[in-house]
């Protein structure tokens, strides 16, 4: 079984896509609702992927990429952002990071899981 962490500071996002990938995909979905707890969730239950918010407040979600990107117990995991900011320049700021992809807010409930597993290569 695959085990997905979402970091995201809002509280029913998380619950929603926590929703859509435990009933659409049968993962196992972790959650947290800041960026030192959520990198204390990646460095000890050791998920296959993480869908990161960028914008948080206390750490955002690039400081949490980059601190993600260089400990050796997370950096292969691989990170989704999960993120509104889809402007032109930020889109290019994006390209030039190391992640699997990126999910754009509002997104398809319904079709979340298989966007992610789409993004990671992973069959659903």
């Amino acid at each position: 079984m695959k085990r997905v962490l979402v970091i995201d500071d809002e509280r029913n996002l998380c619950l929603i896509v926590k929703a859509c990938l435990e009933c659409l995909a049968n993962w196992e979905v972790l959650t947290s609702q800041s960026g030192s707890e959520g990198l204390l969730l990646a460095q000890t239950k050791t998920p296959n992927a993480i869908l990161l918010d960028v914008l948080m407040p206390e750490m955002d979600g690039l400081s949490l990429l980059g601190k993600l990107q260089s400990h050796p117990i997370t950096q292969e995991i691989p990170v989704i952002l999960l993120t509104a900011r889809v402007h032109k320049f930020e889109l290019d700021e994006y390209a030039q990071l190391n992640i699997a992809g990126i999910v754009t807010k509002p997104f398809d409930p319904l079709n979340l899981a298989k966007q992610v597993a789409q993004l990671l290569g992973w069959l659903t």
